[in-house]
C-alpha cells in the first residue's frame, strides 16, 4: 500500500510540476503581447481586439494553472509568525490538517459551484462579446474547474505527504518526504 501511495504522490508532483513550468510561460508571452500591443497602437494605430483579450487569457493562464504548482512549492503567502521557527513535525501537522480542514473544503467548493457556470459557456460555446474579440470564452472559463481540480490533487498529495512524514518510518519515505519540504520557501507575511 505506501508502494502505490508513494507512486501516487510522485505521479501528481510529475504533473503538478509539468502544468505549473509550462504555464509560467505565460508571463513572458504576456510582456511580449502586451509590448505588441503598445507598439502597433502608438506607432502604427493600429489594433486588435483578439490580440487584446488574449492578455486575458495568458493570465488566467499563467495564474489558474500555477496554483497547484505553487502549493507544491510552499509558495502561497502564509502568517509565518509561528510556522516559521516551528519544528517540522509541528509544520507537517498545520500543514495537513490545514489542508483537510481548508484547503480541500474550499477547493471543492470552488470546484463544485464553478461546474454549472463552466458547463453553461459550453452548452452555448461561449464567445466573445466584442467583434473580432477570442471565440473561445468557455475554454477559458473551464481553466476555473481545471485549477480547483489541479489544487485538489496536489493539495491531498501534500496531506498525504505529511501524514507519512508524520506516521511512517523516515527511511521507508524519505525519497518523497524530507524535513526541508516542511521549511517555508516562500516569502512570508
Amino acid at each position: 500500500m505506501l508502494k502505490l501511495v508513494k507512486t501516487y504522490i510522485r505521479f501528481i508532483d510529475g504533473v503538478t510540476e509539468v502544468i505549473g513550468k509550462s504555464a509560467s510561460w505565460c508571463a513572458i508571452l504576456m510582456v511580449l503581447v502586451t509590448f505588441y500591443i503598445v507598439l502597433t497602437r502608438y506607432v502604427f494605430n493600429t489594433g486588435s481586439i483578439a490580440i487584446q483579450e488574449s492578455i486575458i487569457y495568458l493570465n488566467a493562464l499563467l495564474f489558474l494553472l500555477t496554483t497547484a504548482y505553487t502549493l507544491k512549492h510552499d509558495g502561497h503567502v502564509r502568517v509565518d509568525i509561528f510556522y516559521g521557527p516551528a519544528s517540522a513535525r509541528y509544520k507537517a501537522w498545520v500543514n495537513m490538517l490545514g489542508g483537510l480542514l481548508l484547503l480541500l473544503p474550499v477547493s471543492v467548493f470552488i470546484f463544485w459551484v464553478s461546474w454549472d457556470y463552466v458547463q453553461a459557456a459550453w452548452r452555448i460555446n461561449e464567445t466573445s462579446p466584442e467583434a473580432g474579440g477570442i471565440p473561445y470564452v468557455y475554454l477559458l472559463k473551464t481553466l476555473i474547474v481545471v485549477m480547483a481540480a489541479l489544487v485538489i490533487l496536489q493539495g491531498m498529495n501534500e496531506i498525504l505527504r505529511n501524514f507519512l512524514f508524520l506516521f511512517f518510518d523516515k527511511s521507508d519515505i524519505e525519497e518523497i518526504v524530507a524535513e526541508e519540504h516542511l521549511e517555508p520557501t516562500g516569502s512570508a507575511l
